[in-house]
């Protein structure tokens, strides 16, 4: 995959919104809460974890990195990752801190249902 198709499928996301904060970067966002950034060197993509156990597991896993400047939740997911499951993990971080948005905001915005996995 490379850096337009992920954005593709960050855009693709309900009330998903791009921005560039620091230069160089893609930063998406929704209701204002980043959920997946690509830095300006462009190896991957950054994504929330549920969880530090979780993003370690994946570490182990997978092989990805701590995402760099991010909490230790975040991992670096390589643009080569499979597409499934890349899109699964995008996803997955999106849907995370969506479900961490108040109430009242999750209410305004349209509805979202994950890619079937199966």
């Amino acid at each position: 995959m490379s850096r337009d198709l992920v954005n593709q499928l960050c855009k693709s996301l309900p009330a998903a919104e791009r921005s560039d904060p620091w230069g160089g970067h893609d930063t998406w966002k929704i209701a204002g809460k980043m959920f997946a950034n690509i830095g300006s060197m462009g190896h991957g993509i950054s994504l929330k974890t549920a969880s530090v156990e979780q993003a370690h597991h994946l570490q182990d896993m997978f092989g990805w990195p701590k995402a760099p400047y991010m909490h230790r939740s975040w991992v670096q997911v390589p643009f080569e990752t499979d597409a499934a499951e890349l899109r699964f993990r995008i996803e997955t971080s999106y849907a995370i801190i969506r479900a961490a948005l108040p109430a009242k905001t999750r209410k305004t915005l349209p509805d979202f249902t994950p890619t079937d996995q199966s």
